[in-house]
């Protein structure tokens, strides 16, 4: 092979990582050697100004996204570097593009399939360059730095989409509408012999015909030809307290992760997770393997696995009821063979304590529990429709970048319809991601007469892309744009009162609405102690009288059309 078409890692000492200038002048050249496999072009811009690219690899020279969808033919995404201190899957998807480049039957036996790949995700990230910030990590030599240009996790920005990467990402998954996704990346935790662990769309929350396929089909074949492959596989080690000796439970991966956004898409996803204290060139060369046996099973099942995505894509259209948030089902964990190491305790060299270590001289093979049922515990009945006022104009917006189709209100007009009120809101106390996450959300369900303005948008239910709608617009699921604080706004009361004036005021209201005159007195009986606080006091009557209700205040914005 010829020394130009080596990458990187290939040409030294299998401890060093490709720099960001060097992948993107090696893809540009390799594009323009071989026209007729790979296409490589510029997606979009980061938020440091940044060139966000993909490539297209096809095996008969078509690269036109409206042909490769008329054609229904395969799409295998393959994400890189969204993690740039966990490089492993850059580097590999060099080598296997290059493969596909440089050897006919490697590029023959793709058949049917394209594979779509970015080449480096967090290209903000993969510029700050160190040896230093991955603590537990043995290798590259130089890597990249987590955060991106915004200090933000790459992996967590997939709903909210604070970053331009983000909406860049969503749009190029929604055109291409790939049907099986790997995002490469390096795990931390626990101490174990396996250098490659796998997190999978969650089977139970991913649902139906695909989630059993995936379960039952899928990841047990995966496991087998990893093992063929010399790299055997175990799921991603999620202890369930200090040491997978007590088990290990299956990680909900929810929609601001890519697998779990993926899900939204109907999109089968797996988060490869190499072991960090393995050398990089056995993370290199597992990583390789799982993304090849994850290409391979997918051109081999490529039919199943496109009827099923329809199927769903199908049920979706005419769904009456969506889970839209999952729990563990700790009562009923089953079993997984583990090759462990021995976990000890001694005293801390540093703090009267004990600590946890590893003894690497103390193998162990056995059966330890694995907690990978996740029912859903809230399940919302599907409306028609919903409507989201064109105010909203970033929750519209990603929508639209995620498919999601939308009519607008051509005239106004008031309608009947459902609306959640915000009963109660428990948030993070300390900032995540750039936002105060929402942990906990209770609602009351109401109805009553709404007006839809000019120019708000219906989304209607009986749509392709109506699980991303569902699982965004109900507030209490997982990833809401609620939870994310979209609507933080509905959450303030606008108008207040002067305590002297309002003294007199509450009085007279409690005379003439009975109904917040028996809401005062469960109030005073369940809350004795603030009967002192004039705030509390007041703020109680102003909040639930009708007089001065402010009928915005609280009330969830998104309507519900039957």
């Amino acid at each position: 092979m010829s020394n130009t078409l080596s990458t990187p890692f290939e040409k030294g000492n299998q401890n060093q990582t490709t720099t960001w200038h060097d992948c993107i002048a090696w893809y540009e050249d390799l594009a323009q050697r071989f026209p007729k496999v790979l296409r490589f072009w510029r997606i979009g811009t980061s938020d440091a100004g940044v060139p966000i690219h993909a490539g297209v690899v096809s095996s008969d020279g078509v690269f036109d996204r409206d042909e490769i969808k008329r054609t229904q033919r395969p799409v295998f995404f393959n994400n890189n570097g969204i993690h740039p201190g966990e490089p492993e899957g850059v580097d590999a998807c060099m080598a296997l593009v290059r493969d596909f480049c440089h050897e006919p039957a490697r590029l023959a036996a793709l058949g049917k399939t394209v594979f779509l790949f970015v080449p480096l995700y967090n290209v903000d990230g993969s510029l700050n360059r160190n040896n230093t910030s991955r603590v537990n990590q043995d290798g590259p030599e130089q890597f990249g730095f987590r955060g991106n240009s915004r200090h933000l996790d790459l992996n967590r920005d997939f709903i909210k989409c604070d970053t331009l990467t983000a909406g860049v990402f969503n749009k190029l998954f929604t055109e291409w509408d790939p049907d099986v996704m790997v995002d490469t990346h390096t795990s931390n935790g626990a101490d174990y012999s396996y250098t490659m662990t796998l997190i999978h769309t969650q089977a139970d929350k991913l649902g139906g015909g695909l989630g059993q396929f995936l379960r039952e089909t899928m990841v047990p074949q995966m496991y087998v030809d990893m093992e063929k492959r010399g790299w055997p596989t175990c799921p991603y080690v999620n202890p369930v307290k200090d040491s997978p000796d007590h088990g290990i439970a299956e990680f909900l991966e929810t929609a601001r992760f890519s697998t779990g956004y993926a899900a939204l898409h109907n999109t089968i996803g797996f988060m490869p997770e190499t072991h960090m204290l393995k050398p990089f060139a056995d993370r290199y060369h597992s990583m390789r393997a799982l993304v090849e046996t994850a290409l391979d099973f997918t051109i081999a099942n490529a039919d199943k696995i496109q009827s099923l995505r329809r199927a769903a894509k199908e049920e979706g259209r005419t769904r009456r009821e969506w889970p839209i948030h999952w729990e563990m089902d700790e009562a009923n964990p089953s079993s997984f063979r583990f090759k462990g190491y021995e976990a000890k305790y001694k005293p801390s060299a540093l703090g009267d304590y004990t600590r946890l270590w590893y003894d690497r001289t103390s193998p162990w093979e056995r059966d330890i529990a694995y907690y990978n049922s996740f029912p859903a515990d809230i399940t919302v009945q599907a409306p028609r429709a919903y409507v989201v006022p064109q105010a909203w104009r970033e929750v519209i917006e990603r929508l639209q970048w995620n498919g999601v189709q939308m009519e607008r209100v051509d005239s106004e007009r008031v309608v009947e319809a459902s609306y959640y009120h915000i009963a109660e809101v428990c948030s993070r106390p300390n900032a995540y991601e750039g936002h105060m996450f929402h942990d906990d959300v209770q609602l009351e369900k109401r109805r009553g007469q709404v007006k839809l303005g000019v120019g708000d948008y219906i989304v209607p239910l009986d749509q392709d892309n109506a699980r991303y709608a569902v699982e965004t617009l109900e507030p209490q699921a997982h990833d809401s744009f609620f939870r994310w604080g979209f609507f933080n706004s509905v959450l303030e009361k606008k108008e207040a009162y002067s305590d002297y004036v309002f003294e007199d005021e509450a009085e007279k209201l409690l005379a003439e609405e009975p109904e917040l005159a028996a809401k005062f007195d469960a109030w005073k009986a369940a809350n004795p102690s603030l009967l002192k606080d004039q705030s509390a006091v007041l703020d109680f009557l102003f909040a639930n009288c009708a007089r001065y209700r402010e009928p915005e205040w609280r009330r969830y914005p998104v309507l519900m059309l039957d």
